[in-house]
């Protein structure tokens, strides 16, 4: 059977095939019989934007890098279960979000503080409140807050700010321009004088790309600009 996948599709998936690729997944809390060690941590995406997940040990910091982290602390290390207990915790009782959208990460990204202190002080409040509730699972290990900044590796920075996101691809539409940063899934792509439009490399997959004829940068897909009020962001 055939069906049609959305252009702002992220997975070239139709509704139900990615219901059922979800429901085998750790994040969807479907699997409670892994043996491996995990880590519970604290990723931070820009001001007021924390948010509380878990990653297997052996992953190290990958899951911060595709999810576009800007800085992070591991918080706890133990079993699956402990530290899905501990997520829920973070949840319930100091209302720590276990997902951010997309949409919201790109927005704030443009607007980070300069340093790594400013970027960090957020996460290092948070962790000292988690690690002091009580209720922790017993076979969970509170870790040290270690505050790693991933600014660098993802080349955000100066040129790199954005003023929108690509919201789906079309035919016969394209993007052409600089690659000034990557952050998780996203492209930051210099297009002109206006900075960097945001591409989600999720939403070309079962898509044929063929280079650009032009020289020129621009940007041929719908773009969504990013809201902005006098004071900053939103």
């Amino acid at each position: 059977m055939r069906a049609a996948v959305p252009g702002r599709s992220t997975g070239a998936r139709c509704e139900e095939c990615a219901r059922l690729d979800r429901a085998h997944s750790v994040a969807a809390d479907t699997i409670a019989d892994d043996p491996r060690p995990y880590r519970v941590y604290l990723a931070w995406f820009g001001p007021g934007m924390v948010k509380v997940g878990i990653t297997a040990v052996e992953r190290g910091p990958a899951r911060l890098l595709e999810q576009g982290a800007v800085c992070f602390s591991w918080l706890g290390t133990g079993p699956l279960m402990a530290a899905r207990r501990t997520e829920e915790l973070l949840r319930a009782a100091l209302r720590v979000p276990d997902r951010i959208p997309y949409a919201e990460k790109r927005a704030v990204r443009s607007a980070l503080p300069g340093t790594e202190a400013e970027r960090a002080a957020e996460v290092r409040e948070l962790h000292a409140r988690a690690v002091a509730l009580s209720g922790w699972p017993e076979s969970l290990r509170p870790e040290p807050c270690e505050v790693g900044d991933q600014v660098r590796a993802f080349g955000l920075g100066a040129g790199a700010e954005a003023f929108g996101e690509v919201v789906a691809l079309v035919p016969g539409g394209g993007v052409s321009g600089e690659l000034v940063a990557v952050a998780g899934p996203d492209l930051h792509l210099a297009v002109g004088g206006r900075g960097a439009v945001v591409l989600d490399t999720r939403l070309m997959t079962g898509w044929e790309l063929v280079p650009s004829e032009s020289a020129a940068a621009g940007c041929a897909f719908p773009v969504r600009e990013f809201r902005r009020e006098p004071d900053g962001l939103f």
